[in-house]
């Protein structure tokens, strides 16, 4: 498999960090440009261009820590800040724009009433992206106790 672009959606977790290095591993052999992206989600309250400068801030630090795990790797990243009604379109259409042949996503150990979940937008992406997913998901070991 060749990939050429990879997007990789991040939301500030610690599952991040192995999805970067997951990324990056997968990009060295064909070059790959990796394309990190955080989506701020927009409450239908307000405007989809609103001002978000706390979030924009939280962002701007997660893309500096990301980068550095990037460079520990031998890796430049981009970064991309997204703001959005809902974060599964938004990874979708980034993906479409760029072109990505690959997106790595961080899959975090949820429970929704005591079951297992994968959340919204895992699904969402894995039932719309017209490119390959891989799902990264931190050892149960590593999260200490669930």
């Amino acid at each position: 498999m060749e990939f050429r672009e990879i997007l990789v959606p991040v939301a500030g977790t610690e599952t991040d960090i192995e999805t970067i290095n997951v990324a990056c591993r997968l990009g060295k052999k064909d070059k790959s440009k990796i394309t990190v992206v955080y989506v701020i989600p927009i409450g239908r309250s307000r405007s989809l261009d609103a001002e978000m400068i706390a979030e924009a801030k939280t962002a701007e630090e997660i893309f500096k820590q990301r980068r550095k795990i990037a460079l520990e790797q031998g890796y430049e990243i981009e970064t991309d800040l997204l703001q959005a009604r809902n974060i599964g379109p938004s990874i979708i259409d980034e993906a479409l724009e760029r072109k990505a042949d690959l997106i790595v996503m961080g899959v975090s150990y949820k429970q929704h009433f005591g079951k297992y979940s994968l959340g919204d937008v895992t699904p969402y992406v894995l039932k719309n992206a017209r490119c390959r997913v891989i799902l990264y998901q931190q050892h149960q070991a590593e999260l200490g106790s669930v």
